[in-house]
């Protein structure tokens, strides 16, 4: 069914009142809307999924949001509404982010710089089953980072159960009494795990794991 051919609920989940109102404006402009519904917070409007029965369409979510995070949320909207449609909004340009948000379930991603063209074209887009982004995520997303040229270190069965586990944000003496080895075998295997990628601290560590599909 085209997306054009019946009215479509759009939720906004975005915290700057500006933007939502611009958004309000583009889409009620250029798109059969039969309502936009407003949340500035996650957990808002988890609520409101969680106890609404209409049919949500779609949902331009902003992932930097003060009281969730945006790649967790948009796997919790898509367990409570399978069939929405979710487009991440955002100033955050990283290759990874878009990716994570992708996994999780989302069908495109938009910066907050995008023309109100490639806004509707997005979201039109999406309602026909496909991924969409805007221009220059586009480009992004065809570039590959300097990460993922690098090639894949060959890690051992329990590097790769030590490196999902930090991933977790587990700690040492956690990840030690998991696995029954002791607290200075884990610290070795982080080490090890540093080296072989070439990271400076763990954020550096889960970032190109990620990046190399590893997470």
């Amino acid at each position: 069914m085209s997306p054009h051919s019946r009215p479509i609920v759009i939720a906004i989940v975005e915290d700057h009142p500006i933007v939502i109102e611009g958004l309000r404006k583009i889409l009620s402009r250029d798109l059969p809307v039969q309502e936009i519904v407003e949340h500035h917070t996650g957990a808002g409007f988890l609520r409101y999924l969680a106890s609404n029965k209409q049919t949500l369409d779609v949902v331009l979510l902003d992932i930097t949001l003060p009281d969730a995070n945006g790649v967790e949320l948009c796997a919790e909207i898509k367990r409570l509404s399978p069939g929405t449609v979710v487009l991440g909004f955002s100033n955050h340009s990283d290759r990874s982010l878009v990716l994570q948000l992708l996994s999780q379930g989302a069908s495109g991603y938009l910066l907050k710089n995008a023309t109100a063209a490639e806004i509707i074209q997005c979201i039109t887009e999406a309602l026909q089953g496909q991924i969409s982004f805007s221009d220059q995520i586009k480009q992004i997303i065809a570039k590959p980072s300097a990460n993922q040229l690098k090639p894949i270190p060959p890690l051992t069965k329990r590097e790769k159960q030590v490196l999902r586990m930090i991933a977790d944000e587990k700690t040492s003496t956690e990840i030690s009494e998991e696995l029954m080895v002791s607290p200075f075998t884990i610290e070795t295997h982080r080490r090890n795990l540093m080296q072989k990628f070439g990271a400076k601290n763990v954020v550096g560590l889960i970032k190109i794991a990620t990046e190399l599909r590893l997470l």
